[in-house]
């Protein structure tokens, strides 16, 4: 049996389905899922990765786990280790971690994985880069405006789409040769700020404007959601990335066969929700 945690984000959730669809066992973890969030056949556990108390249900039966943590995670004291022995208590033999690129950079903190490599019998780690789906913030302006505010209107990043990240994962958890292996996961090519609104607006097949944010605008907006770290990594990522943040990775298309679908794929599909 996989479990799937974060099973009712954009990446757990494509991977919930995904697996159920190839016929695995799967039981979807998130704080407030329930059956109508899941295909029918996969069990749903209510659980909190925080507490520590309630981890023995969630691995119940598991032999393979897709371990993702939310800012809720850290903003409440969880312990990856906890999760991890949990895990491996409970007979699990492989944990596959969702992490960051920022990890390889040095922007974020490598304590989750190191905490994976260390504990857990089988591991692989993802890194993906920034998500296509980060464009879903902009939908309430182009819903009423037509218009995507936005910093740096022109440093391109390979942005990846979250279902190529959830089918990465899917192959992971089910094929073999990826222990001990860290994927570095983006699209196919490097797009822009000033790019991504013209992709929208051929999805839509209307014009959307682009409107460049100062550094200190971009700052104000995002420290309404974010705590000041998190907002101080985001912006020099946005804004001054390395040669490794703006590289297109070959992982994708290593364990998948394909290359990474573009930022416009991903808004063809998702184009209902910024009309």
């Amino acid at each position: 049996m996989i479990v799937v945690t974060g099973a009712t984000g954009n990446v757990g959730r494509r991977l919930v389905e995904t697996l159920a669809a190839e016929g695995e066992e799967v039981t979807a973890v998130s704080r407030r899922i329930t059956a109508a969030d899941v295909p029918d056949g996969v069990r749903t556990v209510q659980a909190d990765l925080a507490r520590a108390d309630g981890l023995k249900e969630v691995f119940d039966g598991a032999d393979r786990v897709f371990l993702l943590t939310s800012g809720e995670f850290l903003a409440a004291g969880g312990d990856v280790a906890e999760v991890v022995a949990a895990a491996k208590d409970a007979g699990v033999g492989r944990i596959v971690l969702l992490s960051s690129q920022g990890v390889g950079s040095g922007r974020h903190a490598s304590a989750y994985e190191e905490a994976v490599k260390a504990s857990s019998p089988e591991w692989t780690v993802l890194r993906p880069g920034g998500f296509a789906s980060n464009a879903f913030q902009w939908a309430p302006a182009v819903q009423a405006d037509r218009v995507v505010a936005a910093p740096f209107g022109d440093v391109a990043l390979p942005v990846i789409d979250p279902a190529d990240i959830a089918d990465v994962a899917a192959a992971v958890l089910r094929g073999s040769g990826h222990h001990g292996r860290t994927y570095v996961l983006t699209g196919p090519e490097p797009i822009s700020p000033r790019r991504q609104a013209a992709d929208l607006a051929d999805a839509l097949g209307e014009p959307v404007r682009f409107a460049e944010l100062s550094e200190a605008e971009a700052r104000a907006a995002m420290s309404e959601f974010m705590p000041p770290v998190v907002v101080e990594a985001t912006l020099a990522i946005l804004g001054e990335p390395t040669e490794d943040e703006q590289r297109v990775s070959p992982d994708v298309e290593r364990v998948l066969g394909r290359p990474g679908r573009t930022f416009a794929e991903w808004a063809a599909r998702n184009a209902a929700a910024f009309k």
